[in-house]
């Protein structure tokens, strides 16, 4: 049901067409699914397919080997964790490692569950744009350093870091960010098996992922186009706000934000939401329900 009302809201603003998301990762010099399946499973030994942990798990590092081999934790997990985060898994908490899981038999889905799956046709900037159709807009201001021009007939809709909010008075939240590498192959058709192609080795560099981004179109239009685009995306941490993307999932952030939460809480005539208003990772699914929510 909650599937069907986002679908549902979302197509009163594109058009969207069928896309199912494949992510593959490079392990041991091949592709491989991920999450890994039976196809990775099935050549380790018994042993080796048992869970890593068991009890009660109390980082990231032991939450993800209790729902998987250490020898997947190893090749598919450990380095890209390491990488996005730039500190060791075992200091994360462990609430980052329900994000994922292995897949069942010969699915090689990264989100089968989801029942409707799709992009708008003309991207996500015609989507937006549609959406604040109508509604006056201003682009390139920073409210916080003009929130004295702006007054709300019912509420402040903000959605940028919590802690800039309140001038950092109790301390910086911390954030991690994405450097992205654009490099065109003119003479190269395809480069890529999938959209995504995972990069968790330490050793082959400091991306964490490559995207191909002629596997997001439909087929046709794909097909017609000459040459291909990749973007490497390299984790750093940010000063800007302006380049915060991930809060960063350990327990002392969480403890501050937290704080802030209560005082954020207080202010009867703004909402504090998104990714950077509410200090937590969303998929845009997620952000859709959640921003439904709020405003009911």
């Amino acid at each position: 049901t909650a599937s069907l009302r986002i679908w549902d809201f979302v197509r009163r603003f594109a058009e969207f067409y069928p896309f199912e998301a494949r992510v593959q990762s490079w392990v041991q010099g091949r592709y491989e699914n991920w999450p890994p399946g039976e196809a990775f499973l099935s050549r380790l030994s018994a042993e080796e397919r048992q869970p890593g942990f068991h009890g009660i798990p109390s980082n990231f590092e032991e939450m993800a080997l209790s729902k998987m081999p250490r020898t997947v934790y190893e090749a598919f997990v450990k380095g890209y964790t390491q990488k996005q985060w730039g500190v060791a898994p075992a200091s994360l908490s462990p609430a980052l490692a329900h994000r994922f899981n292995l897949q069942q038999g010969s699915e090689n889905r990264l989100t089968p569950k989801a029942r409707f799956q799709g992009l708008p046709a003309g991207g996500y900037r015609m989507f937006m744009e549609n959406m604040l159709h109508g509604i006056p807009t201003i682009t390139e201001v920073d409210y916080l350093l003009h929130r004295q021009d702006f007054r709300p007939k019912e509420k402040i809709i903000y959605t940028g870091p919590i802690d800039a909010f309140f001038g950092y008075d109790l301390g910086r939240l911390q954030y991690r960010g994405q450097q992205r590498v654009h490099t065109f192959l003119p003479d190269t058709h395809w480069a890529q098996p999938v959209a995504q192609v995972n990069n968790p080795s330490l050793e082959n560099g400091p991306h964490i992922r490559t995207i191909e981004w002629k596997h997001l179109l439909p087929s046709p239009q794909a097909e017609s186009i000459p040459g291909t685009l990749l973007t490497q995306e390299i984790p750093f941490s940010p000063s800007d706000p302006n380049h915060y993307e991930y809060p960063f999932p350990d327990a002392a952030n969480q403890a501050l934000y937290l704080q802030y939460k209560k005082r954020a809480q207080a202010l009867p005539n703004v909402l504090f939401c998104g990714r950077l208003g509410e200090y937590r990772y969303l998929d845009m699914d997620q952000a859709i329900a959640r921003a439904m929510n709020v405003v009911e």
